[in-house]
């Protein structure tokens, strides 16, 4: 009989590759914020009164019975899976059409019932638990950069597809740096990656849902993968099937990744600027000697629904001494605010459509940047909005393109994990073909920009709020809570 206690070590894994001394992600008492109660809460109610039974916590998310039973029929058969020869780079590819995608993502939230919430809910405490890890290895890297940018639901999202490609012992171990660590070799605690990658497509459609499907301001969220690979190497069907649920647009091409690096690096980068027409940051180092290179390319563009265009450039406090001349978005709206004098800085929540909501964020000193930054988020962020109360607010902003990019290999090296998908992965569901995984890159590009409806006028009344100076910013979305970015911006002239 399993005691109650151990349900709420859900985060403490204990999977092959990992132990409770040597998990990078152990929570800390710093971390026992509202994410942890509420995974306490949520593993509890899991079990069944009397704890004559023990149930998963995390069991919306992990194989049923049936689909078990399935496994153990279609095991013998996985070896004879249809495979085929991704075209060559070169090769003639339509365009993306983001606003088909926005569609799509919209119709994959049509009709939820109460076990998909619940679901999204799960993925969304997940996703931004391994986050927040991400966020404080990536922030030393930021303390300089103009502008800085992190989306959780893409990095989840991509070590998630690797895990959907994974066979053990790197599913076990990618399972457990997920956040739902297995009991024992049971099948029915083994990550269902189709029913998270199922989820996370809820979670984007959420983002843009519109409760008004004639509004102007619709927000844009285009999740592309590309999937490059050496000439000749098969890939698997199911598992580029069951990619496409995270990533409905995937595009695997074959180039020559090991002759000249570089080149391959250049002609990836050109690729991706031909199909989706988005400035990213550059791909580079893809590494010698690999046959397998996993980008995640995102795009989001919020239009803000009562905000203009300000004429003419308007000054921006990089620091106390140093402005600088840059586009900016101003409106006035019923949103949620705080002045707290206590840690000296003020916080503006502003709907963007009727799930996703844009925290700003700003120190009342531009030199408290990082120190505020390291109170919001790396601690539950969602704790402190209790306190906010709604105003009329006239808010001012610049008008926000940012680019960032982070090498998950990287931040796996890091977290101690640099053999995580090293030359030992096991990805004998991607293909059959010994996989030596190069790059594996997220690239973002964010953007704010004005409306299209009417300013409302203003009363007289209204608490003005100018972001002239460096803030934070973090967008959710408010069914699952899940963190889609979050970053900060020191100089809308060089977010790069």
């Amino acid at each position: 009989m399993r005691p109650r206690e151990e349900a709420i070590l859900v985060l403490e894994t204990k999977g092959e590759g990992y132990t409770e001394s040597s998990a990078p992600f152990r929570m800390t008492s710093a971390d026992m914020s509202l994410k942890a109660t509420v995974l306490c809460l949520l593993a509890l109610t899991d079990l069944a009164v009397g704890d004559r039974v023990y149930v998963h916590p995390f069991h919306l998310l992990v194989y049923s019975k049936s689909i078990c039973d399935q496994l153990e029929k279609s095991n013998a058969d996985m070896l004879k899976e249809p495979t085929f020869t991704p075209v060559p780079i070169q090769a003639k590819t339509s365009p993306v059409d983001e606003e088909a995608l926005q569609e799509k993502l919209v119709l994959a939230t049509k009709k939820l019932d109460a076990e998909d919430k619940k679901r999204a809910a799960e993925v969304g405490m997940l996703l931004n638990f391994l986050g927040s890890r991400m966020h404080r290895m990536l922030s030393e890297k930021w303390s300089s950069s103009n502008g800085a940018i992190l989306s959780p639901v893409t990095f989840f999202g991509t070590l998630a597809s690797l895990y959907l490609g994974a066979l053990d012992p790197t599913a076990n171990r990618l399972q457990a740096f997920l956040g739902v660590p297995r009991e024992g070799q049971d099948c029915m605690s083994r990550l269902d990656g189709h029913k998270v990658l199922s989820t996370l497509q809820t979670i984007q459609g959420l983002l843009v849902a519109q409760g008004d499907t004639s509004s102007q301001n619709k927000l844009l969220l285009s999740t592309v993968v590309g999937l490059f690979v050496a000439p000749g190497l098969h890939l698997k069907q199911p598992f580029m099937q069951g990619l496409a649920l995270f990533a409905p647009v995937t595009l695997p091409r074959s180039l020559d990744l090991s002759t000249d690096p570089d080149l391959a690096a250049e002609k990836i980068n050109r690729f991706i600027q031909a199909v989706t027409g988005w400035k990213m940051n550059a791909v580079t180092g893809i590494g010698s000697g690999s046959n397998l290179v996993f980008n995640t390319y995102v795009h989001f563009q919020g239009k803000m629904k009562g905000f203009s265009l300000l004429d003419g450039l308007q000054g921006f406090w990089v620091d106390n001494t140093t402005s600088v001349s840059v586009p900016m978005l101003s409106g006035t709206g019923n949103f949620q605010h705080l002045d707290d004098t206590q840690n000296n800085m003020s916080t503006t929540l502003v709907p963007l459509s009727e799930n996703a909501c844009l925290l700003l964020i700003q120190p009342y000193c531009p030199s408290d940047l990082r120190r505020v930054e390291t109170l919001i988020f790396q601690h539950d962020f969602l704790t402190g909005m209790k306190n906010l109360a709604p105003r009329i607010i006239h808010l001012t902003l610049p008008k926000v393109v940012l680019r960032g990019s982070y090498d998950l290999q990287n931040l796996l090296s890091q977290a101690k994990l640099g053999t995580l998908l090293g030359a030992e992965a096991n990805l004998g569901k991607i293909s059959d073909t010994g996989l030596r995984v190069g790059k594996v890159q997220n690239n973002l590009l964010f953007e704010l920009k004005e409306g299209k409806s009417e300013q409302p006028s203003e009363n007289g009344q209204s608490l003005k709020v100018t972001l002239n100076t460096p803030f934070l910013f973090a967008l959710y979305e408010r069914e699952s809570t899940a963190l889609h970015f979050v970053g900060h911006v020191i100089n809308p002239l060089n977010m790069v």
